[in-house]
């Protein structure tokens, strides 16, 4: 970024402006739908417009981003975070002595498996770094009211002598309405989701668009969400390398204006399912009926509350097929123990209910799609999936000299891959259109007929997730025949893996 555009921006942050898009190193799949400039991130971080203190508590008189001893001392709505975290702790620290009395686990090398510290989110030395912004307006069927989400996404960094900076592996995600159904904009005319998304996409003023200017200054705060590297083990004679990561949500009360824990979308609870009798029974027939199978093809269910979840581990590396490390395993037929829910008839039964009823499907074709679907609908399967460890949004890291996201990538490939879909819902809201919400599997990018990703990790390339022909039928499995590899490149198993390989080098 040259002096002159720095000096730009800087003025247009006093006088409550924005810089233009158009002007920020965004990756060129995520312009129009994320901000990850280093630059312009450190602008908006140090000049606290943005901050988590500022965004929650505008009337505050802090001029500088709070530690995290302070934030969490000052801001009474973050008050039950902390106490929900630690209880998380403790009841895996507690589980993992059940499943491994052998091991140690503690904070600190001296362990065998080490866990994250979280004394540092009461540290006078560590605070909340802006590290990118997300436009998810292709979440708008959850809420059509809102249009969607814009994610504030901040990382955890510690602070020593000489402004020295080190990064933790721990986000925390302000999650915003993409509008207030109450906004207006400064002509006095209702903000539309139209509105919102043009900004996006043609640089205009988003920033103007981020939180309340007026009473309730809370009308446009959804939730938190945490993600933790809760541990790190290294490869035992007990089991091989894992990082385990802490997913945790809290929603806004607004009547207490304070951020209540709260259950996971769609991360079910495998275990209380598969124990209590009627929620099997129930869940089991909520799921396969023909209109909300329709909703998990797409990628658009929501799944009721009673069967999800108030915090998730996702276990990393989980592998390409079906293991116990992945949340649904043990609920479908062939999986674990014999307590599963699903048969492969009752799934093949059901597809072909749903084709009798004329809704075609456009991912799950089998009994393995059902099973993927599963998987990667919940956060812990979605965040296993193509990402860097358990995060799909490490962040920019602008602490670094000389940052640059061509040498450190702040996202992962199913984020940069999941591009083009949220780019072509965003052009949809822009032109007053209703928009396909639906998305493929995690493992491979919806395209929509757009070949910019083509030859690229995100889709064929190298490295890719990709369909390997069944050794009876030689043929691949009907939900992932598209999953083909570029050319040049052939779809080669990975480890264990017969059904998902990855996209390498022809050798023969």
């Amino acid at each position: 970024m040259s002096r002159a555009l720095q000096i730009l921006l800087a003025a247009s942050l006093l006088l409550g402006g924005v810089m233009s898009l158009s002007a920020a190193e965004n990756p060129p799949h995520a312009r129009g739908t994320a901000i990850t400039d280093p630059d312009l991130l450190r602008k908006l971080d140090q000049s606290d417009a943005l901050s988590i203190s500022r965004l929650l508590q505008p009337e505050g008189s802090s001029t500088v981003p709070l530690t995290t001893d302070a934030l969490f001392a000052s801001l009474p709505q973050l008050k039950e975070i902390p106490p929900a975290i630690d209880a998380e702790f403790d009841r895996y620290i507690a589980q993992h002595k059940q499943a491994w009395p052998s091991e140690t686990i503690g904070v600190g090398e001296g362990f065998d498996v080490q866990l994250f510290d979280p004394a540092v989110m009461a540290s006078a030395n560590t605070r909340f770094v802006l590290a990118g912004i997300v436009n998810r307006m292709d979440r708008a069927y959850v809420s059509e009211e809102s249009c969607g989400e814009i994610r504030l996404i901040y990382r955890l960094a510690r602070f020593g002598s000489g402004n020295t900076a080190t990064r933790l592996p721990m986000t925390f995600n302000l999650v915003m309405k993409a509008r207030d159904a109450h906004q207006i904009d400064q002509n006095g005319k209702p903000v539309t989701c139209a509105e919102v998304a043009r900004r996006w996409l043609h640089n205009g003023d988003w920033q103007a668009l981020i939180g309340s200017r007026s009473a309730p200054y809370d009308a446009m705060i959804d939730r938190i969400e945490t993600n933790i590297q809760i541990s790190i083990a290294p490869r035992s004679a007990l089991h091989d390398f894992r990082s385990d990561y802490l997913l945790k949500v809290f929603k806004y009360d607004a009547a207490s204006k304070t951020f209540v824990e709260s259950t996971l979308e769609n991360q079910i609870d495998r275990d209380r399912i598969l124990a209590v009798e009627a929620l099997r029974r129930d869940f089991k027939v909520w799921l396969l009926t023909p209109a909300n199978l329709r909703e998990f093809d797409r990628g658009t269910v929501l799944i009721p509350e009673k069967y999800l979840a108030k915090a998730a581990v996702a276990p990393t590396p989980a592998g390409l097929d079906a293991s116990i490390l992945q949340p649904e395993f043990g609920m479908l037929q062939g999986e674990g123990e014999s307590n599963h829910l699903f048969t492969d008839d009752d799934v093949v039964g059901a597809l072909k209910q749903a084709a009798a009823r004329g809704i075609a499907l456009e991912n799950i074709r089998s009994v393995a799609g059902f099973q993927r679907r599963l998987n990667d609908v919940t956060c812990s399967g979605c965040h296993q999936t193509r990402g860097i460890g358990g995060f799909h949004f490490p962040g920019v890291d602008w602490l670094t000299d000389g940052a640059s996201n061509f040498t450190i990538v702040p996202a992962s490939p199913h984020f940069f891959g999941d591009q083009l879909r949220r780019r072509d819902i965003l052009a949809a809201f822009a032109e007053g259109k209703r928009p396909d919400f639906s998305r493929g599997f995690a493992s491979r990018p919806q395209t929509r007929g757009n070949g910019e990703l083509a030859g690229t990790e995100y889709q064929d390339g190298w490295g890719a997730h990709c369909s390997l022909q069944n050794a009876g039928s030689g043929e691949a499995d009907k939900s992932f025949k598209s999953w083909t590899c570029a050319k040049g490149l052939t779809c080669q198993a990975a480890a264990a893996s017969n059904r998902i390989g990855m996209c390498f080098i022809k050798t023969r």
